[in-house]
């Protein structure tokens, strides 16, 4: 039986290979999860897509290695204005398997891009490595269902980090 906090706000999303459900914790995570529900309820997600791919094979560069699926980007002239980042020491979540994320490029970046972690990935917390400012990512929820999509998405054929071709997000909704 899943546990949901009290104040959690669940998420479905809808992809051409299956659904995943989604918990998410704006009274963990209040700047990113609303964020993220602001574009859920303006369905800005509807029609956008799973576009990148990161697996253990397809990171030659990068020193330190991780797992995740991205989605959900919203084309520039519809997306909002960038957000705070919400460093994990504040929030107290950790990006574990399941984990959704907010994508960004540097801190107070992230706009309307997000991931789900595929194994446990402390690297993506703050203080890990994997950017070299050190401040990680916004952890905001959690996949309560549909983790078995997440990890069909991807192992999808892909060139690089990108998926080829994109898997479809049809419709983020609130349940």
């Amino acid at each position: 039986m899943i546990s949901l906090t009290d104040k959690s706000v669940v998420v479905l999303i809808e992809t051409t290979m299956g659904e995943i459900k989604v918990e998410v914790y704006p009274d963990k995570a209040p700047i990113t999860s609303n964020n993220f529900l602001k574009y859920v309820d303006a369905g800005l997600y509807d029609g956008t897509s799973f576009f990148r791919t990161v697996t253990m094979q397809n990171q030659p560069d990068d020193d330190v290695l991780i797992e995740v699926i991205q989605g959900g980007q919203v084309s520039k002239e519809k997306e909002y204005d960038p957000i705070q980042l919400e460093r994990t020491t504040k929030t107290g979540l950790k990006h574990l398997d399941g984990v959704i994320s907010m994508g960004r490029y540097k801190p107070d970046s992230a706009k309307s891009s997000f991931f789900f972690c595929i194994g446990d990935q402390p690297e993506l917390d703050y203080a890990g490595k994997r950017n070299s400012d050190g401040q990680g990512f916004a952890a905001f929820g959690k996949v309560i269902e549909g983790m078995d999509v997440v990890r069909k998405i991807q192992v999808m054929p892909h060139e690089g980090q990108r998926l080829t071709p994109p898997i479809e997000i049809t419709r983020i909704k609130r349940l």
